[in-house]
């Protein structure tokens, strides 16, 4: 993860994805006219929240096996990057829905699904400052993680299907992509996709090497080697 390309790329596909999701055409519909280029911003941003819960996941898991204390520093750090694309998956999701459907915030299963899963993430970094012990509260918060992902994946992508639905591709809705995801704004929305999951990942292992640089600092004397080489 410590080569340079991927990182070029998601800054130029984002710079990209700006200018561009600004000044290209898009299809001219009514209710939505201009705030379809929303689609470039708060789409991505959730695909990137989901990866980085997901990448958090995996990393919890990978603790409770060997209980490295280092695995538990990627989990959390994912976990909080994570959180940040939440926050802003929500924001720019509240922006278009007042333009759309009138107010920021309206009970559509999808919000409240986004809503629960928020706040049960929140809990969980307020649950590991609660915690002094570094074994009790990597063990602790492992396990809580892990449940929070299986929580949020029915929340955010099973329930909102079952039930009617404001949102496009749920409960009965077509997708954007059968109706007016047209070449031009395929152009811009794949590279967004890809551009807000680099930059994600970019973030997220800047946060986790400047946590591994502290917690070798802290270890390297007891256990006299280099941990982030390990």
């Amino acid at each position: 993860m410590r080569s340079w390309w991927w990182k070029i790329l998601g800054i130029i596909m984002c710079l990209y994805v700006v200018v561009a999701g600004f000044l290209m055409p898009v299809p001219r519909l009514d209710i939505l006219n201009e705030t379809i280029r929303n689609l470039y911003f708060h789409v991505p941003m959730w695909f990137t929240m989901i990866v980085l819960y997901t990448a958090a996941f995996y990393y919890s898991i990978k603790y409770l096996r060997t209980g490295d204390l280092r695995d538990d520093i990627r989990a959390v750090q994912f976990t909080n990057t994570g959180i940040m694309f939440n926050i802003l998956g929500y924001v720019t999701g509240m922006e278009w829905a007042k333009f759309t459907w009138g107010a920021a915030w309206v009970p559509d299963p999808k919000l409240l699904g986004a809503a629960m899963s928020m706040l049960i993430y929140f809990a969980y970094s307020i649950l590991r400052s609660g915690l002094k012990d570094d074994e009790k509260k990597a063990k602790i918060g492992a396990v809580y993680n892990v449940f929070a992902y299986a929580l949020m994946i029915p929340l955010l992508l099973i329930l909102p299907r079952m039930v009617d639905s404001l949102h496009p591709g749920n409960g009965g809705n077509p997708a954007f992509a059968k109706y007016d995801l047209d070449s031009d704004m395929r152009m811009v929305f794949y590279p967004a996709v890809i551009g807000w999951n680099l930059l994600g990942a970019w973030i997220a292992t800047l946060k986790i090497r400047l946590e591994l640089v502290r917690y070798r600092q802290e270890n390297k004397s007891a256990f006299g080697f280099d941990f982030e080489n390990k």
